[in-house]
This record gives structure tokens, C-alpha cells and sequence, in this order.
């Protein structure tokens, strides 16, 4: 009889677990050394070859998230970015990014790329037609992200993996803000996947790290670079990591149902302007979103009317914090302009639609009425400022 994949919430409970065949304890045990034997093993175990028995564990449980062959552990999730894509670029070649792109990944592309040689190109729109416009003779690598930071606008995985098939080209995504309970690139022809842990993986808002899946082919590549870049995760992160992803499906999908309620709330509040969330109906890409997305994530942001101040209403919040990153179980806020996208100049941030008053919102696992009464009472508090701000 052949055995059943295990359902998402039993995989993400046991897949990364470490045996313990000494002591039979309940958990995985945690190895600290940093120092393994090399004579009559069957692996030579270092910290910086990725491979300790706690890194080795929980790279297959990424792989096993994303249906991928095999995957790696970095220290952060821009470790996980710069290894994959340096791993497959080298002096005269072009990446082709999406239009929008997470801050930390366009400074590594306009601060850094020109040092070695390497050229890149944002495609205009989400469109196939605009991808491969960009694609060039020296195109090595077509990067996305989606839904995006902080506008949560969707691109097609198929279209993108069909393109990279088509021009020989290495397809990689950023699928930290869907994880991998919302959604598995891989399945759609998508060749790498990348998530900085720190946010869904991790949950708890207390640990920094990065994740790579891919195939053993792609993975061999990444891993050649990363033993001599060194960019590897300490084992008890890496133990703290496993422990939160035990969880993780659950979490998330607490978070994908308050989302969806109160961007429907925010959508009918007569101080914002707009909403963007893919699980509404009225988003542009709501019907690409339902095809390639289990659901639709806790990430979404919104724009308050301009007759209202975006920082007073941010201040009066008294649950929701205002915090520098996201995917945690308790709620957040940020202004992207300040923050994520702070680094682009006002122009680069108008050109990709991040406003001034765009706040980003991270959903939480709160009861989704204290959420919703949270912000109630800031705008409340917001238009009592305003009102009290008239001159008489």
C-alpha cells in the first residue's frame, strides 16, 4: 500500500526532527559543537558547511514545505537572498527583477551588483510581455517576489517559469510574505526558493535567519558559494527555528482568516482611501491570487485619506505595535516609507506607488474583534486630533 504525504500540519510538526536515539525525549536534542570527527563517518560535519545534524534536519524540512529535493538554513533572510542569486551570477551577467522589489534586495542590487560586473533591469509591469522585454543575451536569473512588499501585488509563477525554461534562465522567488502553507512555487516550475525565516517561519518575532529550497542541482551551486561566504545559522537558532515551525501551519492560517476580515473592515472605514490585499475580490490580481494561493497570507497594507494623519493614527494604536518587521503572532505596523523602502529616494518610492500615508500591516493571531477595536478607537482618536487641531 502506498503511504499518504502527510498533511501540512503533521509535516511541519515532525519533518524537522531530530532523532533522539539515546535518551527517547519528546523533541529533537540540540547539538552545539562546533568540532565533529572526520575519520569513519559518513559525513564531515561543520557549521559552515551547513550541515550539523540540527541544520542538515531542518533544511529538509524547508524542502519538504516547498516539495523541493533539498534546502539550506542561512543566517538571515538576506543571506538567503544574496547566496542564491550570487551562486548563479558572475561578472557580465543580468538579473531581471519584478517591478516592485523588498528594499533589502534592491540596495543589494544598486549598491553592490556594479562591483562585480553584474547588470539588472526592473521589468515595467507583471505582465510576460514585460518580463521578457528585459531578457537579454547575458540574462542569467528572473527574480520575484509575491505578493510583494508592501503593495501585495501578485505575478504568475507558471508564466515566469515557463519564461526561465524558455531562455535557459534560473528562476528564483522571494516567498517569505506567502510562506509556504499559502503557497509552493515550485509546483508551478519555479526553481528557487528563498524566505528570510525571521517572519512566518520563525513567528515569534525573536529569531533571525533565512531558508533556501531547491533542487539538489540548484542546491549544490548555493552551498559552493556559502561554505567559503560562511553566511550559516547557529545550531541552537536552528533548534529555536524547528521549535517555531512545529507551528507554523497553524499560525498562519489564523492569520489568513483575521487578514481577510479586516482588510474587509478597513475597506469600508471612511478614513481609508484604498486596501491592498489580494484576498479581496475587487484587487486586481484576486483571481491569479485564487488560482497559484492556498491563502492569501496576514500581510496587507492600506491608505488612509489625506485629510488624515497617518503617524497620529499609528501613535493612538494600543495593541497593534509599531514594529520594523512582520509575520509575528501578535500584530504590527510600519510605514514602508520609513522603513522597509526608506533607503529608495522619494522618486524610486513614488515610481513603485509606496506613498508617504501607505501603511503595512501584519496580521496577528489576536481575537480579530480586539484588532478591529484597536484600530477603531485610533482613528477615532485621529479624527478627534484633527478636529481639535482647527483653528477656531
Amino acid at each position: 500500500m502506498k503511504s499518504k504525504k502527510p498533511g501540512i500540519n503533521t509535516l511541519c510538526t515532525h519533518g524537522g526532527e531530530v532523532k533522539d536515539e539515546q535518551f527517547k525525549g519528546a523533541v529533537s536534542p540540540l547539538y552545539m559543537s562546533s568540532s565533529y570527527a572526520y575519520e569513519d563517518v559518513d559525513v564531515k560535519r561543520y557549521p559552515r558547511y551547513f550541515n550539523t545534524p540540527n541544520q542538515e534536519a531542518l533544511g529538509k524540512l524547508v524542502a519538504k514545505l516547498e516539495n523541493c529535493e533539498t534546502g539550506m538554513i542561512f543566517g538571515s533572510g538576506m543571506a538567503a537572498v544574496s547566496h542564491s542569486l550570487f551562486a548563479f551570477l558572475k561578472a557580465g551577467d543580468h538579473v531581471v527583477f519584478p517591478p516592485t522589489l523588498y528594499g533589502g534586495t534592491y540596495n543589494l542590487a544598486t549598491e553592490q551588483f556594479g562591483k562585480y560586473g553584474i547588470e539588472f533591469d526592473l521589468a515595467e509591469g507583471f505582465s510576460k510581455a514585460d518580463f521578457e522585454s528585459k531578457i537579454k543575451e547575458n540574462t542569467r536569473v528572473i527574480y520575484v517576489e509575491t505578493p510583494s512588499n508592501p503593495l501585495m501585488l501578485i505575478t504568475d509563477l507558471k508564466m515566469i517559469g515557463e519564461l526561465a525554461r524558455k531562455y535557459g534562465l534560473v528562476s528564483m522567488i522571494d516567498n517569505t510574505f506567502a510562506s509556504p502553507v499559502n503557497q509552493q512555487p515550485a509546483n508551478f516550475g519555479i526553481d528557487i526558493m528563498i524566505h528570510s525565516a525571521t517572519k512566518y517561519m520563525g513567528g515569534h518575532s525573536d529569531i533571525c535567519a533565512g531558508a533556501v529550497a531547491a533542487s539538489q542541482e540548484h542546491m549544490d551551486q548555493i552551498w559552493n558559494l556559502a561554505k567559503n561566504l560562511g553566511g550559516s545559522l547557529s545550531d541552537y537558532t536552528v533548534w529555536l527555528l524547528e521549535r517555531s515551525m512545529k507551528t507554523m501551519a497553524i499560525r498562519v492560517k489564523a492569520q489568513n482568516k483575521n487578514a481577510l476580515k479586516v482588510a474587509k473592515w478597513l475597506q469600508k472605514h471612511p478614513l481609508v482611501g484604498r486596501v491592498h490585499y489580494p484576498g479581496l475580490k475587487d484587487h486586481p490580481d484576486h483571481r491569479l491570487a485564487k488560482k497559484q494561493m492556498k491563502g492569501y497570507t496576514g500581510m496587507m497594507s492600506f491608505e488612509l485619506v489625506k485629510s488624515a494623519n497617518a503617524e497620529e493614527f499609528m501613535k493612538s494604536l494600543k495593541m497593534i505595535k509599531q514594529s520594523m518587521s512582520l509575520a509575528g503572532v501578535e500584530s504590527t505596523i510600519l510605514s514602508p516609507a520609513k522603513t522597509s523602502h526608506s533607503l529608495l529616494t522619494p522618486q524610486e518610492r513614488e515610481q513603485q506607488g509606496i506613498s508617504d500615508g501607505l501603511l503595512r500591516l501584519s496580521v496577528g493571531i489576536e481575537d480579530k474583534k480586539d484588532i478591529i477595536a484597536d484600530m477603531e478607537q485610533a482613528f477615532e482618536q485621529t479624527t478627534k486630533s484633527q478636529m481639535e487641531s482647527l483653528p477656531v
